[in-house]
Formats: C-alpha cells, sequence, structure tokens
C-alpha cells in the first residue's frame, strides 16, 4: 500500500510514531520516528537525505537573466504523502497573533535583561 516507503524498506509502517523534515544546504532531511518499544531507553529512527531539485527561472526584471532555484524533490513529496496518512497530523489550532507577538516581546525583554545583567557583573569585575 505505502510503495515509497517500502522502496526506502520500511515495511511495518505501523511502528511510525512521528516524522520531521528539515533543509540542510542543498539538501531535505526526512527523519522518521518509531514508536518506542518495551525495554528501549530511546525510540528508533532513521534518517533520509534528498539532494534539492534545481530549477533555471527566468528573472522577473526583464533583463532576460535566468537565476537557480530549488525546490524539493518530488519522491521526498510522495513520501511525506504517505507518512501524512499514517501519523495523521493535528492541524495547527488558530493562534492569536497578537497575543503570540505580546508573548514573545516578554521573553525577548527577560532575556535582554538577563543579558544586561550579566554584563554589568562582568564589568564591576573589571574595576
Amino acid at each position: 500500500m505505502f510503495q515509497h516507503l517500502q522502496g526506502l524498506g520500511i515495511h511495518n509502517t505501523k511502528e511510525i510514531e512521528r516524522y520531521s523534515v528539515r533543509q540542510e544546504a542543498q539538501k531535505d532531511v526526512l527523519k522518521i520516528y518509531f514508536k518506542k518499544q518495551k525495554g528501549e531507553l530511546f525510540a528508533k529512527s532513521v534518517k533520509f537525505k534528498y539532494p534539492r531539485q534545481v530549477k533555471k527561472v527566468l528573472m522577473d526584471d526583464g533583463s532576460g537573466q535566468y537565476r537557480n532555484k530549488t525546490e524539493i524533490n518530488r519522491n521526498l513529496t510522495l513520501v511525506i504523502d504517505e507518512l501524512n496518512q499514517i501519523t495523521k497530523p493535528i492541524a495547527a489550532a488558530p493562534v492569536d497573533v497578537k497575543q503570540k507577538i505580546l508573548s514573545d516581546l516578554r521573553h525577548l525583554e527577560k532575556v535582554v535583561a538577563g543579558k544586561i545583567a550579566e554584563i554589568e557583573s562582568d564589568l564591576e569585575k573589571l574595576k
């Protein structure tokens, strides 16, 4: 049923718990996490690297020049589609943007205040 995952050597798809995708340089890294088995300290995971596809795109400024643009590998999108069927990701709840910004601002204030106190303490040591 999940032919792309089977192509990666993953035959027991019921053991898949979640996955993550991140970009490193010119590659996308897919990491698949499996359910933790009894007696294991950490859950098993496997990592796959996919090179990003490079396409030449005409620049829109009328110069007639092209630039390289990278995008996700088609095989990776097919694997992600299968993983989404297995893991059924939950859609994020709507976030109150104003509250999030205020929360981020308060956190930033605490971080900056802590750093200022640390620098002032270092300055006192120099006296």
